[in-house]
């Protein structure tokens, strides 16, 4: 297999923490764009004139068109600098949500969200690695989690922003709002990331070697599991707290907020765990999962049920990310670019599946079904972690 050997970043500018938050910044500004229609989709779908449903495509699309991008990106980037690399996709992360902005029908608006899925299977393909060559080795782990945290804060701070800017000033300003702030991401890192030489990242040839990996077969189906019984879910979080537990606006909002400071929470819990033994974190962490997710469907009714199961769940999966993707790295760790664009590749599938699941599931047998299933998937990651366990016993 060939080697990837990505060389330290060089350049008269200074890596180190203000590097890693610039590129933090742009993966909430990435998380915030591509879950922001979670928080908008009634007001969507009724302005476009589309089932909820079949508006929850425009989580679904950039899904798909993302794990199509990771690999062809990871294919293509050889030796470009990977700095450049950000910088051309957090501009374009800027440009799909100023067409979501002006679309004058779901057709565009759904266009622009293929733009997005493009733009963030390319910037996820590199963005954690990169984090990791930004500092010393043995901080590695803390910026990784730093970086990922942006999917965490784009929950709490960004998707509920968005949302409160929709519903005072129309959903359209919620995107064009988002459009700024990847603009200013893009800014952020042409002021702050040094040079980062790229290296010949993935080829065709190395993919059977690389994929042969039980360690990574057994990360990368846990990985689709719980990405997709995650989203399967989430994706309708917003009508399963308005209709099911009855909450008004105010209380949707305060709960995504709940949702995405326990995610936080859990993101840097996840790393400290991950850290000192990672397969115990990740199943901890997809069981409390599938618990929430369960509960959540019993007990959805309540309010206040609801209020504290979707904590939990925000808790566990702040986790997942941090988990999966330290897996990853010792699963093939002279491969992480590649084996980074194979987990986005993984996750946006599922996530993709897990949201049209969702929708299929939510027009055909109301809320509560996205949440059973869900939880079913999330349990299921358990077994693939347990199994290479076993696998590793053995040998």
């Amino acid at each position: 297999m060939k080697v990837e050997r990505l060389r330290p970043a060089t350049g008269a500018v200074a890596g180190g923490w203000p590097a890693v938050a610039s590129v933090a910044l742009a993966t909430f500004v990435m998380v915030t764009s591509e879950f922001l229609p979670i928080g908008l989709l009634g007001a969507i779908a009724r302005d476009m004139g589309e089932s909820e449903g079949h508006a929850g495509l425009m989580v679904t699309v950039p899904g798909f068109t993302a794990a199509l991008a990771a690999p062809v990106a990871a294919l293509f980037a050889g030796r470009v600098d990977r700095r450049t690399m950000l910088l051309l996709l957090s501009t374009l992360i800027a440009a799909a949500n100023l067409i979501a902005a002006c679309a004058g029908s779901f057709a565009v608006l759904l266009a622009g969200r293929v733009l997005l899925g493009l733009s963030v299977g390319g910037f996820w393909a590199f963005a954690a690695a990169v984090g990791r060559r930004l500092v010393a080795a043995e901080q590695g782990n803390r910026a990784t989690a730093i970086v990922l945290a942006g999917i965490s804060t784009g929950t709490v701070l960004g998707v509920p922003f968005a949302t409160a800017i929709g519903n005072s000033a129309g959903w359209r300003s919620a995107f064009g709002v988002v459009a700024m702030l990847a603009l200013a991401a893009a800014v952020a890192q042409l002021r702050l990331l040094p040079r980062l030489p790229g290296s010949a990242a993935l080829s065709l040839r190395s993919l059977p070697e690389l994929m042969g990996q039980r360690a990574l077969l057994a990360g990368l189906a846990a990985a689709a599991l719980v990405a997709g019984g995650h989203f399967m879910a989430y994706t309708y979080l917003e009508p399963f707290l308005a209709r099911v537990a009855g909450m008004e606006g105010t209380g949707v909002g305060m709960t995504l907020m709940a949702y995405g400071l326990a995610g936080v929470a859990g993101t840097f819990v996840g790393e400290r765990l991950a850290g000192r033994d990672v397969r115990r974190a990740f199943v901890a962490a997809a069981v409390l999962m599938a618990a929430a997710l369960g509960a959540g469907a019993v007990l959805g009714a309540h309010a206040w049920a609801a209020a504290v199961l979707v904590v939990a769940w925000g808790l566990a999966f702040g986790a997942i990310p941090v988990s999966i993707q330290l897996w990853m790295f010792r699963a093939a760790p002279s491969q992480v670019e590649a084996s980074s664009a194979m987990t986005v590749t993984i996750f946006q599938l599922a996530l993709g599946a897990g949201a049209a699941g969702g929708g299929w599931l939510v027009d055909q047998a109301g809320l509560r079904s996205a949440y059973v299933a869900g939880a079913l998937l999330s349990l299921a990651a358990v077994a693939p972690l347990l199994a290479f366990a076993s696998l590793r016993h053995r040998d």
